[in-house]
């Protein structure tokens, strides 16, 4: 199978490195000269193309499957909406006007989506109830995937991503620096994020997967146990009330303090999924060595 990586970056390597595993042929599309570059060092086919822009989507090689896996350069709410609105209106269009169309074409989405839901649980059937305006937007962007598609004969499929961490991406400093909040954070490891796509290319036909590892954990335990397992004290604990009224660090902070819930994977396990990095345990484990120097 072919398959093209719209915004082949953090996610997007890791997918294309998994699916030329399996022996199939990734097509990495970034904009930028750095991008291609981490495209090519991946060893994987390299394309120049911009999502917002249908001219030079003319590039990508007809394929058999798309993944839209692009950032939108920023934090703010337009950015959202022109990248992952504008721009995955924009992908589909081109592809789907295409003599050989994609017969799918998979949006990578966030729980985001969900909103607060103090700190109960959310699966595929929970209603998306955005809060915020960025959040609105992949809302949105969520609807474009799964319908828009399915005007040029295309299945529409969204995966819903938790917060990504891995190489790079550890920031376990965060939590051992404190005060760590209460509430619950839904995570995922890059590995299996690009695991979810893949199966979800190639071995299921649900329109919309949760990837969230196995074990959502609430914020105080999850830095506790990064704390003892790094030999380091164990921080201090606040209340999301209390850390909202002195002012989070940034408005994705204060985004993340405000909402609170527990994403469950039941559906994506169900289906054969397994992953390689069942909980926070595993995930942390190469972060954790760094900081003790082993």
């Amino acid at each position: 199978m072919r398959v093209a990586i719209l915004g082949c970056g953090y996610v997007g390597v890791a997918l294309a490195r998994q699916l030329s595993a399996a022996g199939h042929h990734p097509v990495g599309v970034r904009r930028s000269d750095a991008g291609l570059a981490a495209v090519r060092d991946a060893g994987v086919e390299a394309v120049r193309a911009d999502v917002t822009d249908a001219d030079s989507l003319a590039a990508v090689p007809d394929v058999d499957a798309a993944v839209f896996a692009a950032s939108s350069g920023g934090r703010d709410a337009e950015s959202a909406r022109r990248v992952y609105v504008d721009g995955l209106r924009t992908a589909v269009d081109a592809f789907g006007t295409r003599s050989d169309p994609p017969a799918q074409f998979v949006y990578t989405s966030s729980t985001g989506v969900y909103g607060d839901h103090g700190g109960d649980w959310v699966d595929e059937s929970t209603a998306p109830r955005p809060t915020t305006a960025r959040t609105r937007a992949l809302a949105e962007a969520e609807r474009v995937a799964r319908e828009r598609p399915a005007e040029h004969g295309m299945a529409g499929r969204v995966v819903r991503f938790a917060g990504l961490y891995g190489p790079d991406r550890y920031r376990i400093e965060r939590y051992l620096d404190g005060p760590v909040v209460e509430g619950y954070v839904n995570l995922l490891h890059r590995e299996d994020a690009a695991g979810a796509v893949r199966f979800a290319l190639t071995e299921t036909a649900e329109p919309v997967l949760l990837a969230v590892d196995n074990e959502p954990v609430a914020r105080p335990a999850l830095a506790a146990w990064l704390a003892d397992a790094c030999g380091v004290p164990r921080p201090d604990v606040a209340t999301r009330s209390a850390r909202l009224d002195a002012g989070a660090d940034g408005e994705s902070a204060r985004r993340r303090l405000a909402t609170d819930k527990r994403a469950s994977n039941r559906l994506l396990r169900s289906l054969g999924y397994a992953f390689a990095y069942p909980t926070f345990r595993e995930g942390y484990a190469d972060a954790v060595r760094a900081v003790r120097g082993t």
